[in-house]
């Protein structure tokens, strides 16, 4: 009877053991403590943590942070995180302890600590504030000034990036029609993770009355060539060459072409978007080294053609490939129009204006009897009608009164001349 009993003591033990180790539940850990934030330079914000008190030793701590609406997820065993961000608006971070890097399990309770905004007026600020590495050699920020501010107010710049030891002022601030301008020196270094890095930016005024205005330019975006320049121009088998340098600081697969000709004589509008600018000729290519070719095709040599070309950067090496460099200088080849025609043109036109006008003025009378004849009077032409008729009548009467005279003087002579010869 003891062996029984025995048994089943032991399976009551096992279950119980069983039931225990499933049912119990997975310990909480406590939230961290003292969280913290700070702002360096000039929008780099900075949360820092101690680790929760009384976790459990057998727990390897990570920390669950989001900011607001759960963005940026990241669970690291760190106990600080930063964040390079405009201080335009309020930021909020969250932070929670974890015993594993696994998303679905759950933090502790989060912790969250805020940031607030710049204090003033929101209306004071500037507006429209953005930044254009030109050329990779100097950025140019401009702004519009804030609705609730004075005509005559002094504005300031300040930048930071991460090859500066310290914040910087820009000096040189113009006016650009309505906007506000300031340009500073940045130039590429030779380390490639400067481009990985940005520019932070600030504009407030002297007198501390408007908001201050915040932005970050990443350098790998609102980057503006300067326009390429035109080496050579040329015709080969109907083809039309075109070889050009690119603007300094570039590569040629970091940037995208658009070649414009036009024709003079046939008055065409033609643009070439170039990918990958290549002639496929090597005469070209070992006439002028390191210099670009594109060949336009059905280019009559005939006629005049001007080209033009700008560049922008591209999604191979860039962010941001919507900033395209002003037109290059223009350069034409071709058959230039003969300006003697078109002198002798000018001068023999008037000759024959004035000439016109002058035989107009002589002749103007009978040119105006010619188109616009006079309309004969009826009662005139019947009158000459009658009167033409009255003279013909006269005239047969006048007739016949002198062939009477005439034959009675003949009679009277003949008479005559009888009685003397009867005398005789």
């Amino acid at each position: 009877m003891e062996r029984p009993a025995r048994l089943c003591g032991l399976w009551a033990l096992l279950l119980y053991a069983g039931r225990g180790g499933v049912a119990a539940p997975a310990e909480s850990q406590p939230p961290v403590t003292n969280l913290s934030v700070s702002v360096e330079n000039l929008c780099t914000i900075i949360w820092t943590w101690n680790p929760p008190e009384g976790a459990s030793p057998n727990c390897s701590l990570k920390y669950f942070s989001h900011f607001g609406n759960k963005q940026d997820k990241k669970i690291a065993p760190e106990t600080h995180r930063s964040k390079e961000v405009p201080l335009n608006e309020r930021i909020c971070l969250q932070v929670g302890s974890q015993c594993s890097t696994n998303e679905s399990e759950k933090p502790s309770i989060l912790v969250e600590k805020c940031i607030s905004p710049p204090e003033g007026d929101p209306e004071s600020a500037v507006t429209e504030l953005q930044c254009i590495w030109h050329n990779l050699r100097y950025m140019k920020c401009t702004w519009l000034p804030g609705r609730n501010t004075s005509p005559d107010t002094n504005y300031t710049l300040y930048y930071w990036h991460n090859s500066l030891g310290k914040i910087l002022q820009c000096e040189n601030i113009y006016r650009e029609g309505q906007h506000i301008a300031c340009s500073f020196n940045l130039t590429k270094v030779k380390d490639s993770s400067f481009e990985q890095h940005s520019v932070q930016v600030m504009v407030k005024d002297n007198a501390g009355k408007i908001r201050p205005s915040f932005n970050i330019v990443p350098l790998t975006s609102h980057v503006k060539p300067d326009p390429p320049h035109i080496k050579n121009l040329s015709f080969q088998n109907g083809d039309l060459y075109v070889q050009w340098t690119n603007p300094q600081n570039f590569q040629s697969k970091c940037l995208s072409y658009e070649v414009e000709v036009n024709n003079s004589h046939a008055e065409t509008h033609d643009i070439f978007y170039v990918e990958e600018a290549k002639c496929q000729n090597t005469e070209f290519e070992r006439n002028l080294e390191g210099t670009i070719c594109f060949m336009v095709p059905g280019v009559l040599p005939d006629t005049l053609n001007t080209v033009r070309i700008r560049v922008k950067t591209n999604k191979l090496c860039y962010e941001d490939d919507k900033l395209w460099s002003n037109w290059s200088q223009a350069m034409s080849i071709g058959q230039k129009a003969n300006p003697t025609f078109y002198i002798t043109t000018l001068l023999i036109i008037p000759v024959i204006v004035a000439a016109a006008v002058i035989v107009l003025l002589l002749y103007l009378k009978r040119l105006k009897i010619i188109i616009f004849p006079p309309i004969p009077d009826p009662g005139k032409i019947f009158k000459e009608m009658f009167g033409d008729q009255n003279d013909d009548t006269l005239h047969w009467k006048k007739y016949d009164i002198y062939e009477k005279q005439t034959k009675e003087e003949t009679d009277s002579v003949v008479l005559i001349e009888s009685l003397k010869r009867a005398s005789q």
